[in-house]
């Protein structure tokens, strides 16, 4: 008896042969992520996998993003990546995360998270994604960690759509430093459609490829047709902001240049409130305006809401505790269920159609039009 015929009969203990039978899909309400694997990509780069806590499928969008609680020494901190991984591979999902000199949480998860570690995720939002793609021709440019939302999507056109059309541009500071560089290589040999452009701001004696900062010469020499794709664009600040001059300047049709906005990034260390604290808002003064009472469920809390006040506002002014990162309607932290009552919220995709029709609101972008009752 051969070793496979020897498996086939007696193991199936031994490794998993088919999916599990679920059809529960996470949702990081109920269920913490437990990490399986955590591999390094490049000098300070890490890829965490992470399967639920309990069975169930993942479901997200390509360039979607995850907000990830930690337990840091001082208290708790939502920290927000860009998925890496692909919604067509359901099972797990992978954040590749880099860790700056002065980062804290992203530092406190090389150090502390590890297979076996369990973690609280709220999630996945966003809305950087192929949904917004009105071409049939892609452009990818990206910079450091920001290639994370573009190998999402890359990894989910390379399982459902192998003969799309993308031009994928990344810049790094040096060859070493280029995230998922054989990856990409592997990729632009296998996908008909995929060209790939690297650029890094010093080479090495080995590097053929190009060096300095992107501009347009490069781009042009890189991807000629660039005026006809549909951009999706990610990295640093002063990255992106270059990139759309850049293609502006030549008439790129604006419309179809698409940036990640994580401009609320240096916001994201958040300390969630754990107790009842005094008001950090001033209290709403009687007037007209001020005829709407907002009812927190759980917390046994209400009180009087002004007609410029979010939720969110008035939730911290009571000391109940809701996570928010952004402030702005994008990240879908701060998603809470509304029992009844109307609102007017302004967001800027962080919550989904399905969502909104469940009840659901963002809380630091929704007004009270009439008296409501929040689950919290």
């Amino acid at each position: 008896m051969n070793s496979i015929a020897k498996i086939s009969r007696e193991g199936a203990s031994l490794f998993p042969a088919c999916p599990p039978a679920t059809n529960e899909i996470w949702t990081g309400a109920a269920s913490k992520l437990r990490v399986v694997t955590v591999a390094d990509e490049a000098p300070n780069v890490k890829t965490f996998v992470f399967q639920p806590e309990h069975p169930a499928l993942f479901k997200y969008t390509a360039g979607q993003f995850l907000t990830l609680e930690l337990s840091v020494p001082g208290g708790l901190l939502l920290r927000t990546y860009t998925i890496a991984s692909s919604p067509s591979r359901p099972m797990t999902l992978s954040l590749t995360v880099k860790a700056q000199v002065d980062s804290v949480g992203t530092r406190w998860m090389f150090e502390n998270l590890l297979p076996g570690s369990l973690v609280k995720a709220i999630g996945p939002a966003g809305n950087f994604t192929l949904e917004r793609c009105q071409r049939p021709k892609l452009l990818f440019l990206s910079a450091g960690s920001g290639i994370t939302p573009m190998m999402s999507m890359l990894r989910w056109l390379s399982d459902v759509a192998t003969d799309a059309d993308v031009a994928f541009v990344h810049c790094a500071r040096s060859p070493e430093e280029i995230i998922f560089r054989e990856e990409l290589a592997s990729a632009s040999r296998i996908l008909p459609g995929l060209v790939l452009g690297l650029v890094v701001g010093r080479g090495a004696s080995d590097w053929e490829g190009l060096t300095g900062r992107l501009d347009i010469a490069k781009l042009e020499s890189l991807v000629p047709d660039y005026l006809e794709r549909e951009i999706f664009c990610c990295g640093p600040e002063a990255f992106m902001e270059n990139a759309e001059a850049m293609v502006a300047q030549r008439g790129f049709a604006m419309a179809h240049f698409h940036q990640e906005a994580f401009t609320f990034a240096s916001h994201g260390n958040v300390t969630l409130p754990t107790k009842k604290r005094e008001p950090e808002f001033p209290k709403p003064e009687g007037s007209a305006d001020s005829s709407h009472r907002l009812c927190f469920r759980s917390s046994g809390v209400e009180d009087v809401v002004r007609a410029d006040e979010t939720v969110l506002n008035v939730a911290h002014r009571n000391g109940v505790s809701i996570p928010s990162v952004c402030g702005m309607g994008l990240c879908g932290t701060c998603r809470v269920k509304k029992i009844s009552g109307h609102v007017e919220m302004e967001h800027n995709g962080g919550i989904t159609e399905d969502e909104i029709e469940d009840g659901y609101i963002l809380a630091c972008c929704s007004k009270p039009l009439s008296n409501i009752e929040i689950e919290e």
